[in-house]
């Protein structure tokens, strides 16, 4: 699979990853306190940052907040993520390709 030609990191990290490395540990916020912050439970984003759970549209929009950065920013880790590692997987061979009529 050209993953490039498809727009796709290769292995991209899951969003939790980042946000571990890329923002907790340095601003030095445990996940409890960012989780009050963030005004979600502790387990939720204890899951997320472990990779155990992805970025809903709604956790987006409170990173982009918290982290002064854009919801579409997480939610594009997350897709390209999911992405990947679907491709991983699965072969699409009960899908036909479909031509215009005529």
């Amino acid at each position: 699979m050209d993953y490039e030609k498809l727009g796709i990191m290769f292995d991209p990290p899951h969003p939790g990853e980042i946000i571990k490395e890329e923002y907790l540990e340095p601003l030095g916020i445990t996940i409890t306190e960012a989780a009050l912050k963030l005004g979600v439970t502790r387990k939720a984003l204890s899951e997320l940052v472990n990779g155990k759970s992805g970025i809903s549209p709604k956790m987006a929009v409170k990173l982009s907040k918290a982290f002064n950065t854009s919801p579409q920013m997480w939610l594009n880790m997350q897709s390209q993520y999911d992405l990947w590692h679907e491709l991983q997987t699965y072969q699409p061979d009960d899908v036909e390709v479909m031509h215009k009529a005529g």
